[in-house]
This record gives structure tokens, sequence and C-alpha cells, in this order.
């Protein structure tokens, strides 16, 4: 019901505002045919019609045909690990985030604004953001005032699908965007609930949270510091806090070469992200632990040839239960055929030791062909043609029983044509 009445809203909206504006624009003809509009003009006659109405549409869209060997062939095939779950071939899902939001001049410089963004997982309808701002005021006319659920995240790893520095996803209010110097300031408060969990007394958990980015320290090079207080009432654990230091690189060694260092550490129930991690649930006592991450991340784009590829090694201390490292060492590269066509490459090499155990190991590999507007690594929509090849030893298998390692298989073949895009 959502989904359809944003998607008849914001048409007849879009339509209403649009067709006056475009009409006197368009040149005249001696056919009495509707002319026929061209992508480009298409896509700038919506952001004029956006633009003037103050709305915004963002969004997030994957989903396709996927099949393979095995009686578990849809599972998404990973040790668990943070940064494991290299996703090319690798996901037997359909997602949807759909996001809209309008502002209101208020007078005086004064702006106030509503944004909501409902997801859909597999036929499951939940909210990812739902807030309300006020920017422009005389005291800190850049910054922005908002309250409600949202979420902040810096630079995307998408292979691997992970933002490794975020808050949000919980009841919050905050302060956005406070000048500190050339950098910007993030403050915000979360409690434990949110709006696809009402229970707001889980753990009765707090957090205060800043993020402080784009401090230069070197050309082309900026810094970024992110932090976390959280404070409860645990089963299992204590209150912790999180930090994590990212340097990003612009040309690294070579033009077109951007390079990110991530630097992280967490304790108790504070997530490495700078979210909660473990919040006792249900009844189900979690512990938190001791956390450390470091994550190498390039990310290119060279002529034709594009990629991105990470090394990163994580440690896992739990509060009672026995401590384990995840490593992972991968990339994704593409290479534009022509103008519509690429071809794509993904392997990843994990790992999972855990104390007293055999390491777990899982390995991958994916070829695919694409068609997007360009050849370009980032360009999306893409629509994918591929194939994987996922192996793993028996200490894997073992340890995944009830799912990809099921009467002991150690191999798994997928194919599928997938679409993926955001706007």
């Amino acid at each position: 019901m959502i989904k359809r009445s944003l998607a008849h809203g914001a048409a007849m909206i879009l339509l209403a505002a649009a067709l006056p504006t475009f009409a006197a624009e368009l040149p005249a003809t001696e056919s009495s045919a509707a002319p026929t509009l061209t992508p480009t003009q298409l896509a700038s006659l919506a952001k004029q019609v956006t633009d003037s109405l103050g709305l915004q549409f963002d969004g997030y869209l994957r989903s396709g045909f996927y099949d393979g060997s095995g009686s578990n062939h849809k599972q998404q095939y990973q040790l668990g690990g943070d940064l494991q779950h290299y996703r090319l071939g690798n996901e037997g899902d359909t997602y949807l985030e759909f996001g809209v939001g309008k502002q209101w001049d208020a007078g005086d410089g004064v702006k106030w604004g509503v944004y909501a963004m409902p997801s859909w997982y597999n036929g499951t309808q939940s909210t990812k953001q739902l807030y309300g701002t006020l920017s422009g005021l005389p005291f800190a006319p850049q910054a922005t005032l908002w309250a409600g659920q949202r979420y902040h995240r810096i630079q995307d790893i998408h292979i691997v699908d992970n933002w490794l520095m975020q808050d949000g996803d919980n009841y919050g209010a905050g302060i956005d965007n406070l000048a500190v110097g050339a950098a910007s300031l993030n403050l915000a408060l979360y409690s434990s609930g949110s709006y696809d969990n009402n229970n707001t007394t889980i753990d009765n958990a707090r957090r205060f949270n800043f993020q402080l980015t784009r401090i230069p320290v070197n050309s082309g090079g900026t810094l970024s510091l992110t932090g976390a207080l959280v404070h409860g009432d645990f089963a299992i654990g204590k209150s912790g806090g999180a930090l994590g230091l990212l340097h990003s690189q612009k040309d690294f060694l070579h033009s077109g070469l951007n390079n990110s260092l991530f630097l992280q550490a967490s304790t108790g129930h504070a997530a490495l992200t700078g979210e909660f991690y473990n919040l006792d649930n249900n009844g189900a006592a979690q512990e938190g632990a001791r956390q450390q991450r470091i994550a190498e991340v390039l990310n290119w784009q060279v002529g034709r040839f594009g990629g991105q590829a990470l090394a990163s090694y994580q440690r896992v201390a739990p509060d009672i239960a026995a401590a384990w490292r995840d490593s992972s060492v991968g990339g994704r590269v593409s290479y534009g055929l022509s103008q519509h066509v690429k071809l794509l490459a993904e392997a990843g090499l994990t790992a999972r030791a855990i104390d007293n155990q055999p390491t777990q190991h899982l390995n991958k590999v994916t070829l695919a062909v694409a068609l997007s507007p360009d050849t370009a690594f980032w360009t999306r929509p893409e629509i994918r043609l591929y194939a994987s090849r996922f192996n793993w030893n028996d200490a894997a298998a073992s340890a995944n029983a009830g799912t990809f390692g099921a009467d002991g298989q150690t191999h798994a073949n997928t194919v599928g044509i997938q679409l993926e895009t955001w706007w």
C-alpha cells in the first residue's frame, strides 16, 4: 500500500507540474503527434520538476533469476564475517528501498522537511528511515537539526555490501553539518528502539555518536574520525565505545586510483561501525565483545578499466565465548567492450579462525557480462548474466551444516540474471 501510494502520488505531481512547462519549451512541429523525448530530455525534465517542487527521490533495487547446483543454492555463500560477502553472483534475493522527501520554506531562510524510506526484502516490508529536519537557523545556517530514524553512512564498500562507518537505524535526534574549520561534524543521540522494533527498552540502551569528516591532511587526502559511546543495562557484557579512522586519498600512485584505509576498534555493546552491537532481544541474552579491524580499499576507473579491491582483517573477542579472526582478500573488475557492454569478474578469498578449532576457508569466483548505459564501473542500471563457482573446506562445511554445508557439501555453482540500479 505504501509503495502504491508513493508511486501514484509522485507520478501525478510530476505529470501535473511538468506538462505546461515542457510543452512551452518544445519546438513547433507540423505533425500533431506528440514529440519523442530522448533520455537526456527526460532526465533534465525530471530534475527541473523535482527541484521546483522541492522533492527528493532516491533508492536502490536488485532482483532477478537465480539458480544453481545442490539443494541450498539460494544461500548467500559466506563464512559470516562483516567483509566476506562478495556479492556479485551471490545474491539470490530481491531488495528495494525507495526514499522520498520534501522541504518547505518557513521564511527568513529557515526550511523544514520530512523524509521516508520504506524497504522490501523478499516480500517483507520494513522502515529504514523516517525523520524530520529543520535547517537555516541563524546560529548555524549551514547545519541541519533532525529527529526520527535516520542513518549517516561514510563510503560504501560495494563489492561486499557494507558500510564500515555508519550510525542510525534507531530512534534518535541530532545536528548535522556543523562547520569545524574545513571539516564537517555530525552529532547524534540514539535509543535502542526503531520503527521495526517498537520495544524501546531493549537493555534500556543509549548511544552517542560523532562523525568528523573531510578533514584536509595532505594534497588530495582527507581524514574522517568517528566515535560512539554506548550505555545500558545488559544481561551479558557491558557498556562500551567505538573509535574509527578513515584516510581517503585521491589519485593514489596513479591518476584515477583512489585509496581508503580504515582503522577501527570497539568494546562492549558498541559496534565497530558506530552502531549498537548484540543487544539482548526477546529474552535471548547476547554478549558484547572487544573488536579491531583494519581494511584497505582501492577504487579506480582508468579508461575502460574500472574496479574495486579489498584486503581486511578483523578480530572479535566476545565477553564469554571463544574469539575469532576473519580475513578477506578480493575484488571486482570491469572492462568496457563497447558503449553498452562490460565484462565483469569478481574473486574473493575468505577465512575464519576460531580459537581451538580448525580454520574455515571459503573462496569464490564470478564471471559476468553486463549491459549498462556506459562502461564505467559505477554506472547503473546494470543487467548481468553471470556464473559463479564456490568452494570451501570441511571445517567450513561443518560450521555451516544447516545451510550451504548441508550433507558435507564443499562446493557449489550458481548462474543467474540480475538487475541492479540506484537513483
